[in-house]
C-alpha cells in the first residue's frame, strides 16, 4: 500500500447553544491518503483493496484513540468512509470499507459489538467527505448518531482514495431525544 499521506485531528465542542459542555464532546478523524492501485482499469478481483481496508482499519483506528488520549475501551462510538477519485470506481471505496476493515477498527476500540456505519463516494481535492458516526456497541442509543466531515485541499487526485476512520468519546452535546443511553446500553447484540 502506498500512502502519500496521513491526518489526525481531534473536534472538541466546549459549549452548545450556550450551554458549557463539561466535558467537551469529542470526535477524532485520522484519513489517510493512498494510491488506488486500479485506477483507469476494471479489475474483477479487488482482494488487495480489501486487504489494504484491513490494515487501514488498524492504522487509523489507533490513530484515533491515540489523538483522544483514551483507552481503547474509552472509546464510544466510530465511524468509516472513503472518497475514491475519478479514475477509480466507487466499488473500489467499498472493498477498502466493508469485508476487512471493520475487524481491525473493533480491535482498536476494544469491543465494537455494533455495526460500523459508513459512507463511500467519488470525488476530488477539498470535496467534503461525510464520515457517520454510531455507538460502537449499541446501535440504539440515539445519542450517538452523529458525523464528522473531512476534507484535504489537495486529495483524493484522480488515482488516489481518501480513507477516513473516526472514534469519539462520547455521544453528541446536549442530546436529548431519547431513546436508550448510553450509561443503560448492554453491548451484546450490536443493537442495545
Amino acid at each position: 500500500m502506498d500512502i502519500r499521506k496521513i491526518v489526525v485531528w481531534v473536534e472538541e465542542t466546549h459549549i452548545e447553544m450556550g450551554q458549557p459542555i463539561d466535558p467537551p464532546t469529542r470526535k477524532a478523524v485520522a484519513v489517510a491518503v493512498i494510491a488506488n492501485p486500479f485506477a483507469g482499469r476494471y479489475v474483477a478481483d479487488l482482494s488487495a483493496l480489501i486487504e489494504m481496508g484491513a490494515e487501514l482499519g488498524a492504522l487509523l483506528g489507533r490513530r484515533c484513540v491515540d489523538a483522544l488520549g483514551i483507552a481503547p475501551s474509552e472509546a464510544e462510538s466510530y465511524g468509516k468512509a472513503a472518497m475514491v477519485g475519478e479514475a477509480g470506481e466507487l466499488e473500489h471505496a467499498a472493498a477498502i470499507l466493508h469485508p476487512k476493515l471493520g475487524a481491525p477498527l473493533r480491535s482498536a476500540v476494544d469491543k465494537g459489538a455494533a455495526l460500523v456505519p459508513s459512507s463511500k463516494k467519488m470525488g476530488g481535492p477539498g470535496q467534503a467527505l461525510h464520515v457517520p458516526l454510531g455507538h460502537k456497541d449499541a446501535a440504539y442509543v440515539r445519542s450517538h448518531f452523529d458525523a464528522i466531515e473531512v476534507g484535504l485541499n489537495d486529495a483524493p487526485r484522480p488515482k488516489e482514495i481518501l480513507v477516513a476512520v473516526a472514534v469519539t468519546d462520547s455521544g453528541r452535546p446536549l442530546p436529548r431525544v431519547g431513546g436508550l443511553t448510553a450509561a443503560d446500553a448492554v453491548g451484546q447484540d450490536g443493537l442495545r
